[in-house]
């Protein structure tokens, strides 16, 4: 049996490595991942963003890589995908703003389909509505956005992943082993070693 469909979300200035890493490592376990952003086709791009955690009272930001989309916005039909994959950065405080986005995100939520979302991913959950009684990690930050939404934010290492139902949120970048773990595990993808 092939593998899942899974479709990104993502914008300018979505991380860096929370766009790239994901996006080849379920590729790599034979998932087909389309990377979709609002506007654009297959084949342009997205500017990444690289935050990092310098000892600031917040992260610092550094430009990314150019990461180069695989399908066309327009013509995706989110009942034709598996799972939803939400990166972070700062491209979901601007994402939450397209109608056709959130409608994207409460098809998932409302079909019980796997979500995984990291960072400040979770603001696209909080604008859709689709947060209420659920147990959610963010960034920080993101913390009153999750709590005015209905969830009950989980304030875990920034290593950490928390799963509730077909739900799989982290902190952040760092915690890309545990995150993915848990979304492969909600998807059903095992991973066997001989």
């Amino acid at each position: 049996m092939g593998g899942k469909r899974i479709l990104m979300v993502v914008g300018d200035f979505a991380e860096d490595y929370e766009t790239m890493v994901p996006f080849q490592a379920l590729k790599m376990v034979g998932h087909h991942v389309d990377a979709v952003c609002p506007g654009k086709n297959a084949g342009q791009t997205i500017r990444t963003a690289i935050h990092d955690f310098e000892g600031d009272q917040t992260y610092t930001e550094k430009p990314g890589h150019n990461f180069a989309l695989t399908a066309d916005f327009a013509a995706i039909d989110p009942a034709s995908y598996d799972a939803l994959l939400i990166p972070g950065g700062r491209a979901p405080e601007y994402l939450r703003l397209d109608e056709k986005v959130l409608a994207i995100v409460r098809h998932f939520a409302n079909a019980k389909k796997p979500i995984a979302a990291v960072c400040h991913g979770p603001q696209l959950l909080a604008a859709a509505g689709v947060l209420t009684g659920k147990k959610v990690s963010a960034y920080p930050a993101c913390a009153p956005e999750v709590a005015l939404a209905g969830g009950q934010y989980a304030e875990i290492a920034i290593d950490a992943a928390v799963t509730d139902g077909n739900l799989v949120t982290a902190p952040a970048w760092p915690a890309h082993p545990a995150w993915l773990a848990q979304f492969l595990a909600v998807l059903g993808t095992k991973i066997v070693h001989s």
